[in-house]
């Protein structure tokens, strides 16, 4: 396949001259802005639930804080393209932030003044769930107005490894917080975090968008739209339309092999809850390891060949993991898994930003996150009830084999032999708006 034309050391994502990533100050201000707020945000996934549990004492209550926030983000994502195609990006994820930073510090106030009131953590997760969903949305499609083409697989693998290191460092200090100021207050610190995001985006300028680049405005389908635009142009595109189908079928395993992994660990080996954080971390340094290296894996490999490992390796993950007896094999393996989660993440993240055009890049992304996340609930469920009756080892069998399949499937499509963009998006010399 073609590769993607560049205009040489001043070329840029969209519009005009950015310098490389380790220059690019808008870039390196955004991301470090993000660490924080990803950091925050991970104390919150530990935070909220045990908020709930200490004020309910209910396994199922707690539960619903997970189903509640899946619900609403998926619910979400058919609208939230469509709102960031029409807007200023950068004003839209300052919004969230400020009102996701409001939200998380008013609960130990509302927790002091009438006692724990458990329907307002519901109320307060679903409307995190829609400010998260847009937020994101928006960062992913603010990220080719920032840097280079050549730089997005590299900028988007810093984005990736700090999320992964925020994965690992937030349960920890959202344990320690919880212990020493209560979870309340924990979701306040988060909250706080939220604020020097918002702070931060303000010192960052993106490219500007061409006139007339934004969504169309209204019409008796503008509903309908929402979704549909962003879902044809996946499907008419030829890379983008297989990697939508093999992702989806990805999905229904890979969301459900977290939760395999600790029954396998804790349940059927009868390790304590330190030896599962033990795998865990290890599997996290495999996420941050293919953060670190997906750019030069895109560079030398190409995106087909760096997509298709991608399946190989978390196929062998998630079979080795459900079968072995040894904890640091499976620890091994839980790090391969999780490599091959965070490169192909990378990778079908940066192909998706190199061929889209700008106008449509937020209902598209929104549209391949809803398509291929649907099928992650549904995998889980079944994957678990079928554990339950017939044992891990042969769930995680089932599920590498149909990992393999999706491989297969992979070999006979474009993406074999792709090494970057179809129909990439033309590069631009005109200059930088500063929207500050």
């Amino acid at each position: 396949m073609a590769g993607i034309a560049g205009n040489g050391p001043g070329e840029s994502g969209t519009h005009g001259p950015r310098p490389p990533l380790r220059r690019n100050k808008d870039f390196n201000v955004f991301w470090l802005g993000q660490a924080l707020s990803v950091l925050g945000g991970s104390i919150s996934l530990l935070a909220l639930p045990l908020l709930v549990l200490d004020a309910t004492g209910s396994l199922v209550q707690m539960g619903l804080v997970t189903v509640i926030s899946g619900a609403t983000s998926i619910g979400t994502g058919v609208f939230a393209g469509y709102v960031v195609d029409r807007t200023d990006r950068r004003r839209l994820m300052i919004v969230c932030d400020l009102a996701r930073a409001v939200l998380l510090g008013a609960v130990p106030l509302a927790w002091w003044a009438a006692g724990p009131q458990v329907w307002l953590l519901y109320v307060l997760t679903a409307l995190v769930a829609v400010l998260k969903t847009l937020f994101d949305v928006s960062y992913v499609t603010a990220i080719p107005n920032l840097v280079r083409t050549r730089d997005l697989t590299a900028a988007n693998g810093r984005l990736m490894g700090t999320f992964a290191l925020g994965s690992l460092l937030g349960p920890v200090a959202a344990g320690f917080l919880t212990a020493a100021v209560g979870a309340d207050w924990a979701l306040a610190l988060d909250g706080a975090t939220f604020l020097v995001s918002a702070a931060s985006l303000r010192w960052v300028s993106f490219a500007a968008r061409p006139a007339g680049d934004r969504a169309d405005t209204g019409g008796p389908g503008v509903l309908r739209e929402m979704f549909a635009v962003g879902f044809r142009f996946l499907w008419s595109n030829p890379l983008l339309r297989p990697l939508t189908v093999q992702l989806t079928l990805l999905t229904f395993v890979t969301m459900g092999a977290t939760d395999l992994l600790i029954y396998r660990v804790q349940h059927d080996l009868g390790r304590d809850a330190a030896t599962l954080g033990y795998v865990i971390a290890v599997g996290g340094a495999g996420s941050v390891a293919a953060a670190l290296g997906a750019g030069r894996l895109r560079r030398i490999l190409g995106f087909g060949t760096c997509w298709l490992a991608s399946i190989a390796m978390i196929a062998v993950g998630v079979t080795v993991t459900g079968v072995s007896r040894s904890v640091p094999v499976i620890a091994a393996l839980s790090a391969v898994f999780m490599f091959g989660i965070t490169l192909g993440g990378i990778c079908t993240m940066t192909l998706r930003q190199e061929v889209t055009p700008d106008h449509l890049l937020g209902r598209v992304t929104s549209a391949f996150w809803t398509v291929h996340n649907a099928s992650g609930p549904v995998g889980a469920a079944v994957l678990t009830l079928l554990a339950a009756h017939h044992g891990v080892p042969a769930v995680s069998l089932a599920g590498g084999a149909l990992c393999l399949l999706v491989l297969a499937g992979g070999l006979l499509t474009p993406l074999r032999g792709s090494r970057g963009a179809v129909g990439a998006r033309v590069e631009s010399p005109s200059g930088i708006v500063d929207h500050r």
